[in-house]
């Protein structure tokens, strides 16, 4: 409790009582889900959550974001074949574009204690998060959701014994911070739209 509110008081000394015992040692701390986790915090960081119980609604839910921003018969860029027809379905171009307005990518991992995306050069090539386009479109499953990036770099380490990926890297910020501070400095702000499919 703050020196001010001790001594002068305040109008709800319960709740403050309440809040002070939820926070004491002895009392352990609830640990939030995971998905739970991820959900909130990518949510803080401006991210566009769409959950999907299976490929018909990522289909129609691709096709709302199409709309919603008229995206039709305009560039992206994609690089993993597995996507294409995404692409092909809609009638978009993404081979040897010169301005596209948004990247459409799966991911390696979704980090929950950050809200971020972690890409590789599976998903980006070498290109770095300033070099890819304002727009982006992930695609990823509930399964890929992990607490921290040290589980999602373990989790790349096992994956890819042999072809292990380079220009690994998270996008954490998918908006504009009203004030940048050292902690923004170097970031590209991305308008990021998930696909989340469900699939445990």
């Amino acid at each position: 409790m703050s020196l001010f509110k001790k001594l002068f008081g305040s109008g709800n000394d319960a709740s403050d009582e309440k809040k002070e015992k939820e926070a004491s040692p002895f009392n352990p701390e609830t640990k939030i889900p995971v998905d739970e986790m991820f959900t909130f915090n990518f949510k803080k960081n401006g991210g566009k959550f769409l959950y999907c119980e299976n490929l018909e609604e990522i289909n129609e839910q691709f096709l709302n974001i199409l709309e919603e921003n008229d995206w039709f018969e305009c560039e992206a860029v994609c690089y993993e074949s597995k996507l294409f027809h995404l692409l092909d379905e809609n009638k978009l171009i993404y081979k040897n574009t010169s301005n596209p307005k948004f990247l459409l990518a799966s991911c390696e991992n979704l980090i929950a204690d950050e809200g971020s995306v972690l890409l590789t050069s599976n998903q980006i090539k070498q290109k770095k998060p300033h070099e890819l386009p304002a727009n982006i479109v992930v695609f990823a499953t509930t399964s890929q959701i992990l607490e921290s990036k040290s589980d999602g770099l373990r989790e790349i380490k096992k994956r890819y014994e042999k072809d292990y990926p380079t220009n690994i890297t998270t996008i954490k910020y998918f908006e504009k911070a009203k004030e940048e501070d050292f902690l923004h400095y170097g970031s590209a702000a991305k308008n990021l739209y998930l696909l989340l499919l469900e699939d445990l």
